[in-house]
């Protein structure tokens, strides 16, 4: 669904930039709680701590003088991902699928040589991929295997759940399929599918590439309404639990599903975008609305948020709100 004029956006209750930064980012996350979401490896720890699973952390470099000693961290795996702890819109990452004979090779096929690896590590410590441009350490995870109820739904990239979590209750969510366009990236702005997730049973409601309705993968040519998440349950309560997680009240919290380990955190996010309004065919103002007047929400576990976002934000709502 495409929206082109303000009376029918404000008539779907779509929330634009200068709304969601002033009365939800500016209001719900305080400054000095962003360091924990900007910073992958920081998440990474406060995750840990609150038994949330995240992908295995194989190492950090934190200076140039370690860059020689990346080859220990890559060598014993089956494939890894090097990415820069501050970066931002999925830049920086470098994603290894198979290690052989102590060669390297991506999604594509294409060989990465232990000398380019290096380098990418020296460009993310010298901040070409960080926020502001500021110094970084890289870090390198294992890589992830993606569940197999995704096959063919993506394309030569994992995909990941985007679920906005406001003040601890999950209020739209949308799955994140790479393409050909997008480079193998769970990026809408680059060409990734975006599909619009119905919060009680985790079915696929709605899909859109370029803000634009698809039904098909572009380059698989699934049938994208089959899309089902498997072990909702467990993924929409681990990304509820990231408020007490973290204390941010406005997140983007982005999940994968690895097929052995199940749900799993890969990164947070304190200023999501908007575009996943598109990817459900509708706004998100009268969730935040109604979460915002509720009188007891902080009283309330993850468990009875998880319920009333199920009961209240579903495809087809069991409760009528205004």
């Amino acid at each position: 669904m495409f929206f082109s004029s303000p009376f029918k956006l404000k008539k779907k209750g779509i929330m634009g930039m200068n709304e969601r930064n002033s009365r939800y980012i500016g209001r719900y996350n305080p400054r000095r709680l962003y360091p924990l979401v900007d910073n992958k490896l920081k998440t990474k720890i406060i995750a840990r701590d609150a038994n949330v699973t995240t992908p295995a952390l194989l190492g950090v470099i934190t200076m140039q003088a370690e860059v020689e000693t990346v080859e220990q961290f890559i060598t014993n795996t089956p494939g890894f991902v090097i990415k820069p702890a501050k970066g931002s819109g999925g830049k920086g990452i470098l994603v290894i699928t198979k290690v052989e004979n102590g060669r390297y090779y991506k999604s594509n096929g294409n060989e990465e040589s232990l000398s380019e690896i290096k380098r990418h590590v020296t460009d993310i410590l010298a901040g070409l991929f960080s926020l502001g441009g500021s110094a970084d350490v890289a870090v390198i995870e294992g890589l992830i295997q993606f569940d197999s109820a995704f096959d063919g739904f993506s394309f030569e990239g994992v995909p990941d759940v985007r679920v906005i979590v406001f003040k601890g209750f999950p209020v739209m969510a949308m799955m994140r399929l790479s393409t050909a366009a997008s480079d193998g990236k769970a990026n809408l702005h680059q060409g990734a599918v975006g599909v619009g997730i119905d919060i009680a049973t985790g079915k696929a409601i709605n899909a859109v590439q370029f803000d634009l309705p698809v039904e098909r993968h572009p380059d698989t040519d699934k049938e994208l309404k089959l899309l089902v998440v498997p072990n909702w349950e467990r993924l929409i309560y681990l990304a509820a639990s990231c408020y007490e997680m973290t204390g941010m009240g406005y997140l983007g919290t982005d999940m994968v599903l690895d097929r052995d380990l199940g749900p799993m955190l890969l990164e947070l996010n304190a200023r999501p975008g908007l575009a996943i309004q598109i990817a459900n065919g509708t706004g998100i103002l009268p969730r935040l609305k109604l979460v915002e007047s509720l009188k007891d929400a902080d009283k309330m576990t993850v468990e009875e948020r998880v319920a009333f976002s199920k009961q209240h934000f579903a495809e087809t709502p069991l409760i009528e709100t205004e």
